[in-house]
């Protein structure tokens, strides 16, 4: 019997946030175009995207220290926070604009409104908090963040963490409530449900063997059908890879020259999740620390409250690892097969370079559990074992690339776009802020891609995303206005303080 060839416009691969915003960008601007998704595992959003294997902070830079530094001159660099912030603003008014659209419903069961905080300890550091206080402040994007080093205030604000503590050296805490938790997970499973029934052919099961071009010039990609075993090829003119660290295999598969000289570097975690429902109770934030001295920006140890199957869970960490797969459900080989002879100086310059994260990451491996617990008692000193269980993350693959600034083999530490051309051909590389910059993401792609469609598009994208090409913390007013909206149709209102609103009034 013949295998099975087929032809359409845009082909996704991976079935994770990426693609599931791509696809739904794509409908709204292009609703006449044939789009099909391959996805190797069974459903939606398994992989990096799944809740259990994603920070899902909806990284807004609200609380993460690592995106402000400090200069030399003791001034505070605030461009990164303000740049990531920016970029969320644009997910969030995609979202608002799908739910307004009856496109998808229940925000609530993918974002919730939940403080974010930061918390420091050490004069030095509390030092640093206050500039970056004062740093932000002046942003429209940071309005309503609050300061303090007064303990009784710090006992209001995060009662789990200050209980049984004997503070012997300053401590510091900011506070925003304009942030917000985010399952991308849920997210995710939603988007694909919206897209099937706008017509995407959705494909589980179906693994990319490989990518390569046709004698007219289109893509065609090599499908195993993992369920028959049966091998399809499917051409389009257009290809996504958004298989999150698989992506950099099926990327090299393609031959571009904008392939070559990249490499990955896979770091994986581990989390602690809290079972003990008193506990869980005590704590309605996202608090961030600081990262250690030497330790790589992915580590910033973190207090999370997550909403997971409807449900308030607690996670601390993460604590970083190793394995040389490329994706959770990957192979051993996954990194050795991704050095070529192209990327093979890349890797072994970034190998040298990096020995301090390699290092680290070999501490973190062979931490104990009682390691592990000396470190979350350093946020919850009354912290118990039996209440704490361990959740392996999901693997992230950082992307090593040569640059101008960093020479060869430089570890790069956040989300890499890689395109033909002609514009083909995309693939997204790279790790956080990753899920949350989805939508700008995706933007970028389509401005690289379809230069000459994006005129024609530009009225409905700034239908979708009023800000769209503006940057809001240059327009207060507007930002006001738009987030006036979000808050709405997003139904972004923090259930935890409600509770405490109703109580006051009663």
């Amino acid at each position: 019997m013949s295998n099975k060839h087929t032809q359409t416009d845009v082909i996704l691969i991976g079935a994770g946030i990426m693609s599931a915003t791509l696809g739904s960008l794509l409908k709204e601007l292009a609703p006449e175009w044939e789009i099909r998704v391959f996805e190797k595992l069974a459903k939606a959003g398994e992989e990096s995207s799944n809740e259990w294997n994603n920070a899902g902070t909806g990284h807004s830079a609200l609380c993460e220290l690592n995106y402000t530094t400090e200069k030399p001159d003791g001034s505070i660099d605030i461009n990164k926070a303000v740049k990531i912030n920016e970029q969320f603003q644009l997910s969030r008014q995609f979202w608002s604009y799908l739910v307004n659209s009856n496109l998808i419903r229940n925000p609530q069961d993918f974002i919730r409104a939940l403080p974010h905080m930061s918390l420091v300890q050490g004069e030095n550091n509390v030092e640093f908090l206050k500039k970056r206080f004062e740093a932000l402040s002046n942003n429209p994007l940071f309005q309503g963040m609050e300061l303090t080093d007064d303990k009784e205030k710090l006992q209001e604000w995060m009662p789990l963490i200050m209980n049984g503590r004997t503070p012997k050296e300053p401590i510091a805490a900011t506070k925003i409530d304009s942030g917000t938790d985010v399952n991308f997970g849920a997210l995710t499973r939603i988007l694909f449900e919206h897209l099937q029934r706008a017509n995407v052919d959705v494909n589980y099961k179906h693994s990319v063997e490989d990518i390569k071009r046709n004698s007219e010039g289109l893509w065609e990609v090599k499908v195993h059908d993992l369920e028959n075993g049966k091998i399809e090829y499917h051409t389009a003119k257009f290809v996504f890879i958004g298989g999150g660290g698989g992506s950099l295999h099926l990327l090299q598969k393609t031959g571009i020259p904008e392939s070559k000289h990249i490499g990955g570097f896979p770091v994986s975690g581990l989390f602690m999740v809290c079972n003990n429902p008193e506990v869980i109770e005590q704590q309605h934030a996202k608090i961030y620390g600081k990262a250690k001295i030497g330790a790589p920006p992915m580590s910033v140890p973190h207090l999370d409250t997550r909403f997971i199957d409807g449900k308030k869970s607690l996670l601390f960490g993460p604590f970083a690892g190793f394995s040389p797969k490329f994706l959770k459900t990957g192979s051993l080989l996954d990194l050795v097969t991704s050095v070529k002879s192209d990327n093979l100086f890349t890797m072994l310059s970034a190998g040298v370079k990096e020995l301090p994260l390699t290092k680290y990451l070999v501490q973190q491996v062979v931490l104990s559990d009682e390691k592990r617990m000396e470190e979350l008692r350093e946020f919850i000193p009354n912290a118990k074992k039996e209440d704490w269980d361990i959740v392996v993350a999901g693997q992230r693959v950082q992307v090593i690339k040569d640059t101008e600034e960093g020479g060869k083999g430089t570890l790069q530490f956040g989300t890499e776009v890689v395109s033909a051309e002609d514009g083909s051909v995309a693939a997204l590389l790279g790790a956080s802020p990753g899920a949350s910059t989805a939508v700008h993401v995706m933007l970028e792609i389509m401005e690289r891609c379809f230069p000459e469609q994006l005129k024609e598009w530009e009225p409905k994208i700034k239908e979708m995303i009023p800000s769209y090409g503006i940057a809001l913390s240059e327009n207060p007013n507007l930002y006001k206005e738009i987030e006036a909206s979000i808050e709405e149709s997003l139904d972004l209102i923090d259930k935890g303080n409600e509770k405490e609103l109703v109580l006051e009034h009663a």
